[in-house]
Order: structure tokens, then sequence, then C-alpha cells
């Protein structure tokens, strides 16, 4: 039998082979940067709605609806809505 010479491969051709794709690389990149900015301007604006608190007895148990304990609805605490006719 007659042996036919292997192609030799170069020498950084397997680490080629085992890195991923230069775009994939540049992408990742790219998101991590855009994420990186996005937190950046976030922390920088502050939070979104600063005069909402929470109710502070988280747990009690109620599950943080009501708050006050009572029948559940805040719409007792709500003045009477009325469309104008005067009824």
């Amino acid at each position: 039998m007659a042996d036919f010479p292997q192609p030799s491969s170069p020498p950084g051709a397997i680490a080629r082979r085992l890195l991923p794709p230069p775009a994939l690389c540049g992408f990742l990149l790219l998101l991590a940067f855009v994420f990186s900015v996005s937190y950046a301007v976030g922390s920088a604006a502050g939070p979104v709605a600063p005069g909402i608190h929470g109710t502070g007895n988280a747990g009690s148990g109620n599950g943080g609806g009501g708050g006050d304990g009572g029948s559940g609805s805040d719409m007792e605490d709500m003045p009477a809505m009325t469309d104008g006719s005067g009824h």
C-alpha cells in the first residue's frame, strides 16, 4: 500500500477551529457594551417613581394588598364620582 502524505496544518489552525467566529465575538462585545451603557444611564437617571414606597409590612402575610387590614378595597377612601348630571 502506498502511503499518502497527510497535509500538515499550520500551527494555529487547531486554535482557530476551537475559537468562535470573529463576527460572534464582535456581536457579544457590542451586546455587553450596550448593556453596560444602558445600566450606566439608568443608574444616573435615578429611580423611576421616587414618591412610591412600599407598605412597610411585607412580612405580615396579607400579600401586600389593601394595607389597612379592612375590606381590602381602597375604593371606600375615594370621593364620590359623578357624571355631572346631579344624580
